[in-house]
């Protein structure tokens, strides 16, 4: 019989845009990687495009910005937190222009992101 934990359950499906900045984002073995900076939203149809989030530099000093699609985070309850399966090759590796933290992608861009993430390393 599978045992639920309530503590652990939300106790509403939706969430604030302001509740999710800020909150870490863990790779697939559970380890701190980031937080969410914020999101960018479509205006017309009110998804959730990416999210604009900082990472520990690869060296140790200081943070680097990237935009990661949505569809690439998943809010993991038992972290209270998002799990992605992005790799720091591929954060590493990502176009350039994902790493601006004032940058709003175009449409090619967003499409040559979203076809990076997509693909193999």
């Amino acid at each position: 019989m599978t045992e639920t934990h309530s503590a652990s359950a939300p106790t509403h499906p939706l969430i604030e845009s302001d509740r999710v900045e800020g909150t870490v984002v863990y790779d697939v073995n559970g380890k701190q990687i980031g937080t969410i900076k914020r999101l960018v939203i479509e205006k017309v149809s009110g998804n959730i495009a990416y999210a604009v989030t900082s990472f520990r530099a690869f060296l140790g000093a200081g943070s680097e910005t990237h935009a990661i699609p949505w569809d690439y985070l998943h809010y993991d309850l038992k972290l209270q937190g998002y799990r992605t399966t992005i790799t720091e090759d591929q954060l590493r590796n990502a176009p350039e222009f994902s790493r601006r933290d004032d940058y709003l992608l175009s449409g090619r861009d967003w499409e040559l992101l979203a076809e990076y993430y997509a693909g193999p390393l």
